[in-house]
């Protein structure tokens, strides 16, 4: 369906707003007279394809973005925001990878995304405590143990765990409800065990279907904030199971080797959670009391405690950049089918993968013709 010119300025105008730049300071980038801009904008001028293109790549978009609806999550974080108030970096991420999972669904059988079952909101600890076994037995493991691998554990639930850098100032993760299925955006900035904790934290919104939340500070929520404090502890009894923590505790802390330090170092190691998380889990399930858990917290592990306790180092989960595998395959399906360009690769890869590393195409009959989009 076309689009005309008084709906492409109204978007235009709002990508601009969120870049935060006046009509003056982008139409000196673009080198566009400022009236010129405004007319575009109100929609009594039309925007040639040449300035269009030049637009997208100044607000850091695609020209389909001007042309395109916005996933229906987006269009109403936008509609709740101030008007002309600048969008974080992570709502920036978050729209282009809704953008591209669902550009992928739509062309690909391969990346069909379930939808949240809509698990009702835990109204208290021991609702959130149930809503991490349901969470573990929709994925098909143990009620006790280390939960791992969790991008592709959650990506069989429905939801896409992108991991990227947004830098210290950005929020730690964000999630958002599609057509089907959902995608949650971890900063990569943070260290393994915080983003452990923010996506598990995601998959909860995931699953009570939250239709697009940011969550700046994972596990520091007042406690007035009653919905974020009991996913916070949803995420903490996801990674920390009651039963093996319990056990484990005891078996750390005791012989020739235990001791509340070496204990509290295992057990961060085998769980892969950071020590502030740890502290609160083993504190909330009375196991030590509030002295010994302030000493949990200023623990750090060292190289000493990996040689004398044989501690693994695991990989450095949700490393950024990290895209899911069933979102990678679908691109290459994409490309392989000649659906769309290696340049439509590269940008739907969002710059991980080098061009040189796309697999070769089967050649095509003479007068074969095709379309890339």
């Amino acid at each position: 369906m076309a689009v005309d010119a008084e709906v492409i300025g109204r978007r235009l105008a709002e990508a601009r707003d969120r870049a935060g730049l006046t009509q003056a300071e982008l139409a000196d980038r673009i080198a566009l007279a400022r009236s010129s801009l405004a007319k575009i904008e109100g929609g009594s001028r039309r925007v040639t394809a040449i300035e269009l293109a030049r637009l997208a790549e100044e607000l850091g978009t695609r020209i389909e973005w001007f042309l395109e609806d916005a996933p229906k999550a987006i269009v109403s974080r936008r509609n709740a925001q101030d008007p002309g108030a600048p969008s974080p970096e992570i709502d920036l991420m978050i729209e282009r990878v809704a953008r591209a999972v669902e550009f992928v669904s739509e062309h690909s059988k391969s990346l069909q995304l379930s939808d949240s079952p809509e698990r009702a909101m835990p109204r208290d600890r021991h609702e959130a405590e149930e809503l991490a076994e349901s969470a573990r037995a929709m994925l098909g493991v143990h009620q006790e143990g280390v939960l791992t691998n969790l991008v592709e554990g959650f990506a069989d639930l429905g939801l896409l765990s992108f991991s990227f850098d947004l830098g210290r100032e950005s929020a730690d993760a964000a999630m958002i409800l599609l057509r089907s299925g959902g995608v949650a955006i971890i900063n990569g900035d943070r260290r393994v065990g915080r983003r452990r904790l923010a996506l598990a934290h995601e998959l909860g919104h995931f699953l009570v279907a939250d239709e697009y939340y940011v969550d700046w500070r994972v596990a520091e929520t007042p406690d007035t904030e009653r919905r974020e404090g009991l996913l916070d502890h949803f995420a903490r009894a996801l990674l920390l199971p009651r039963g093996s923590m319990e056990k484990d505790w005891r078996r750390f802390n005791s012989g020739p080797e235990g001791g509340l330090r070496a204990a509290a170092v295992r057990m961060a190691s085998i769980y892969r959670v950071d020590m502030a998380t740890l502290a609160r889990r083993l504190r909330e399930l009375e196991i030590v009391g509030s002295t010994d858990a302030r000493k949990i917290r200023e623990v750090r592990t060292t190289r000493v405690d990996i040689v004398d306790f044989g501690l693994v180092v695991a990989r450095d989960e949700l490393a950024s950049p990290v895209l899911p595998l069933a979102f990678e395959r679908a691109v290459l399906g994409l490309y392989r089918d000649e659906i769309i360009s290696s340049a439509r690769a590269m940008d739907l890869f969002f710059g991980t993968w080098e061009e040189g590393a796309l697999p070769p195409l089967d050649p095509r009959a003479e007068g074969e013709i095709w379309q890339f989009v």
